[in-house]
């Protein structure tokens, strides 16, 4: 057993417009997200089933070629290798549930992003 406190966990900001707190489990990755107006998450894929929630603002994503507008008190799945991208409409968090964990986050290889 873990007991998490968000608040003891710095935010990194990955980009300008881009913070993140996550806290990873054996098969889990679980992050609370902080996003700017204008702040662009390139397209990519990866392995990790996705769920993303947005809690407050809004988000326009692509997934496999399909736009949606995701906005507060909404979500959307992305499954496993979908290539995926979005971009934040306004100043918006959010929560985003990844299993398999994303390693690449944990390991600080997810170049991708760091270059949106």
């Amino acid at each position: 057993m873990k007991h998490h406190k968000i608040s003891q966990i710095p935010e990194e900001w990955v980009t300008e417009k881009f913070g993140r707190r996550f806290f990873t489990g054996a098969n889990i990755t679980f992050a609370f997200l902080t996003l700017k107006e204008g702040c662009v998450i390139p397209q990519h894929t990866h392995e990790s089933e996705q769920f993303s929630y947005i809690a407050t603002g809004a988000l326009k994503f692509v997934i496999g070629g399909e736009e949606v507008m995701v906005r507060a008190g909404e979500m959307v799945e992305i499954p496993s290798w979908v290539p995926h991208s979005a971009v934040a409409v306004e100043d918006s968090t959010g929560i985003d549930i990844f299993s398999p964990i994303r390693v690449d986050w944990v390991d600080g290889s997810d170049e991708y992003l760091r270059r949106g």
